[in-house]
């Protein structure tokens, strides 16, 4: 029976909720806004299965990629919506012409992120873009898995510990299968989400008509978020250097406490490839601050999916990909000021979030040091 003493020891993946023979478990949301899962002891019949699909009590080894490469879509629009090259396009699109299906990450009409999936080129569109929320996977580990065994290629793509509850869950291996994580910082409260967009917006959600945490007008790498209404006019428009709800976020002030000690860093998600965006990529014909993915390639399935799409791509070293890239391989560390947040924030929201941005600068000292241990 999967009982969570440590909230540190839950990534949420919800493997366990899905797996459930009995259907005991739900998922209840903490006062953070994070869901865990909750056992109805009276009906569960202590088969081990939660326990068996979990990735934290499971973890898998880490991974040395077989290969590394920078990458471009050379469609221009399409790289345009995306937070980085596009190549998660490129990828869903070679497997949709299989007549495939792709299951990625999206808004509801709550603007809450789920996991949902497409038969069709034109239900891609949704998933582009950066997804700052942990998102709700609910029935779709179920329906992979019925799409596999039906015989249909699935591409699914998610955090590594998406795709490490996935792996668990399905059991087996799948020739048809090609699972896709993203290079992941952590993941933010739904509910510091929910709560911001109900103020900017006066609590009336529907009047948003589209989200974009990583818009690309000012650059890539000065990216944007935006946030428009029904007429195209913008309840937000400003740098992520200046947007609070970026701001809590990149400072590690609300992330999930289990992507402080995350289980699936260093390929042990077991997918077959991990994107990201190329940071730092030190070469001119490559950077042309409109977007560049980086690709690792895990598994021999991974690399002849990422050649089926024949697109621009140059391989490059592992180093070159970590070096600015951290959290390919190391869980964030906790800040030490995150009681002091959460107290405030249930005092006043984001509204005075500056005072305490400002209080827990680091100091020149200590920025100084991190600069140097990043050059080291």
């Amino acid at each position: 029976m999967i009982t969570i003493t440590d909230k540190h020891n839950c990534c949420g993946c919800s493997a366990c909720v899905q797996a459930c023979p009995k259907q005991c478990i739900s998922f209840e949301e903490d006062e953070q806004g994070f869901r865990y899962p909750l056992v109805d002891k009276a009906a569960c019949v202590d088969c081990g299965l939660c326990e068996k699909v979990c990735p934290v009590l499971n973890a898998g080894e880490p991974r040395h990629p077989l290969a590394v490469y920078a990458a471009i879509n050379p469609n221009e629009e399409i790289r345009r919506e995306s937070s980085s090259g596009g190549i998660f396009t490129a990828l869903a699109e070679a497997v949709l012409d299989e007549s495939g299906v792709v299951f990625g990450a999206r808004f509801n009409d709550q603007w809450e992120v789920v996991h949902a999936y497409t038969e069709s080129k034109e239900g891609l569109a949704p998933f582009r873009g950066s997804k700052y929320v942990q998102s709700r996977v609910g029935e779709t580990y179920r329906q992979a898995k019925a799409f596999l065994q039906q015989g249909r290629k699935v591409m699914y793509t998610g955090t590594p510990c998406q795709i490490a509850g996935l792996k668990r869950y399905l059991g087996k291996e799948y020739d048809q299968l090609l699972t896709v994580d993203v290079v992941c910082h952590g993941v933010p409260s739904p509910l510091v989400w929910r709560n911001y967009l109900r103020d900017i917006t006066a609590n009336n959600l529907s009047q948003i008509a589209s989200i974009n945490f990583r818009d690309k007008s000012t650059g890539w790498k000065n990216y944007s978020v935006k946030i428009c209404g029904q007429e195209e006019t913008p309840f937000v428009n400003e740098s992520y250097r200046k947007n609070p709800f970026m701001q809590v976020f990149l400072k590690d002030f609300c992330l999930r406490p289990s992507c402080h000690t995350c289980p699936a860093k260093s390929g042990k998600s077991g997918s077959d490839l991990t994107i990201a965006d190329f940071w730092g990529i030190n070469d001119p014909d490559w950077d042309d601050d409109k977007g560049t993915s980086l690709i690792l390639v895990h598994t021999c399935q991974g690399q002849q999916s990422l050649d089926s799409c024949n697109i621009p791509k140059k391989q490059t070293s592992y180093e070159d990909a970590i070096s600015h890239n951290p959290s390919i391989e190391k869980s964030v560390a906790e800040n030490k000021f995150i009681s002091l947040f959460w107290q405030q924030y249930y005092n006043d929201g984001l509204n005075n979030i500056q005072s305490l941005l400002d209080k827990t600068k680091p100091s020149i000292i200590n920025r100084l040091h991190r600069k140097i241990r990043r050059l080291i």
